[in-house]
């Protein structure tokens, strides 16, 4: 697959279309719910992050951000306009850094590519987590503690899982991702 062109093919913008719809329900799939918002889903970073390494990280933000910008919109909890574009499309979007190993992903069977695109990836997303915390939920740390910590424990206790459920599965997946490429992309 070509990373440097930035020509969107019928097969991707169709591929965006079904990985956005497969993240948007597994998202609705909530495994636990933290008591200030975030939770842990069935994978709704899974069909990103796999859009992303496919197709590499161009491609795979704008997919992202178009997800986040869906799943604001579809039950978003939003107090300011800058909270929701760094909770949402730029939180969501930041998924699409996986994409920066699309080509290792794609050539070789080692799993070092999907550790770090999903680590890369999850730690954007937890980046604009703790920043909407400090800056818009420190009302919600406990007396004494300062607010960072208090959004960095947050939302590290629902990413951390989320992390690791979206490598488990990428990871199961990676054989079937990766069969034949060549005959799969001229379809």
């Amino acid at each position: 697959m070509e990373k440097t062109n930035n020509t969107w093919t019928t097969r991707m913008l169709t591929e965006g279309a079904i990985c956005i719809a497969l993240s948007i329900v597994l998202g609705r799939i909530k495994l636990f719910e933290m008591p200030q918002g975030g939770s842990i889903t069935a994978g709704q970073m899974i069909p990103l992050i796999i859009f992303a390494l496919r197709h590499g990280c161009v491609k795979g933000l704008l997919v992202g951000a178009v997800y986040g910008i869906l799943d604001m919109i579809l039950g978003g909890y939003v107090i300011h306009p800058v909270q929701a574009i760094l909770d949402y499309p730029l939180a969501f979007g930041l998924l699409g850094l996986a994409g920066i190993f699309s080509d290792k992903f794609l050539e070789t069977k080692n799993i070092g590519p999907i550790i770090l695109g999903t680590a890369i990836a999850v730690l954007g997303r937890f980046i604009c987590h703790v920043l909407t915390g400090v800056i818009f939920f420190a009302s919600y740390a406990p007396e004494g503690q300062a607010p960072l910590i208090y959004s960095i424990i947050y939302n590290g206790s629902f990413l951390l899982v989320e992390f690791a459920i979206t490598l488990v599965i990428i990871y199961l997946l990676k054989n079937f991702l990766t069969s034949d490429m060549t005959k799969i992309n001229k379809i």
